[in-house]
């Protein structure tokens, strides 16, 4: 698999091999061990200027989550196959960012086709369960940004391809985003429409990042203005 070439679709899309002392294993990061979460969480807080840790754990796991969906969507359209992102191959760095926070141990593929199980049910849910272990946050809010970061890995890669004359690949990207959002985790998170140019998505929830001293509405808000604002 050609890495080189999935990474070159955007940062969110890259993924090293090999694993960094900072980084462990994400089945660790789903079993209950909450630092590298809060490392995370905590830094994300702070960058921010959250006056809530909830709108931290929002936005750092909405970070995490648009990487895991890039690289997924982004091997499957280009490639046909998936690395194998087996949580115990997969490693992630909680101080790091894209394009250095995923390493994955070797490359070795697995049929496309299971992208839903290899992301949703092999990162999504583990990962959410392990956030509302740890901190105070709404599964609805969790499955809304896993909604969310899928959308937005399919409209970069639709992008990509077009402008690198890949139409086959744009085309590919959206029957899979569409499937994708056929699941039940997400098919009540918003609405993935393609009647434009570029994709469009309106999201049910809100992240919350509007709720920082310096935050806005995403593209994709449900809300129009920010709530408590005329």
């Amino acid at each position: 698999m050609d890495l080189q070439l999935l990474g070159s679709v955007g940062g969110f899309f890259a993924l090293r091999t090999g694993r960094p002392s900072r980084a462990v294993p994400l089945a660790e990061v789903y079993g209950g061990d909450g630092r590298p979460l809060a490392v995370r969480v905590d830094k994300v807080t702070a960058r921010l200027g959250a006056p809530e840790v909830r709108i931290g754990v929002s936005v750092a796991h909405l970070g995490l989550v648009a990487r895991l969906w890039s690289v997924g969507l982004g091997a499957a359209v280009l490639h046909g196959r998936l690395p194998d992102l087996d949580a115990e191959r997969l490693s992630w760095d909680p101080d790091g960012s894209s394009p250095d926070d995923l390493w994955l141990d070797g490359v070795r593929t697995v049929d496309a086709d299971r992208i839903g199980e290899v992301i949703v049910d092999g990162h999504l849910a583990p990962l959410a369960a392990a956030l509302r272990h740890h901190y105070r946050i709404s599964a609805a809010l969790l499955w809304g940004n896993a909604g969310s970061a899928l959308a937005g890995a399919v409209r970069e890669l639709h992008a990509w391809a077009g402008r690198s004359g890949r139409p086959e690949a744009a085309r590919s990207a959206l029957d899979l985003g569409h499937a994708l959002f056929r699941r039940p985790e997400l098919h009540a998170t918003g609405t993935l429409t393609t009647t434009g140019p570029a994709p469009a998505f309106r999201r049910r929830s809100c992240c919350l990042y509007y709720r920082c001293p310096s935050g806005g509405l995403c593209g994709d808000c449900c809300f129009d203005r920010p709530p408590g604002r005329s």
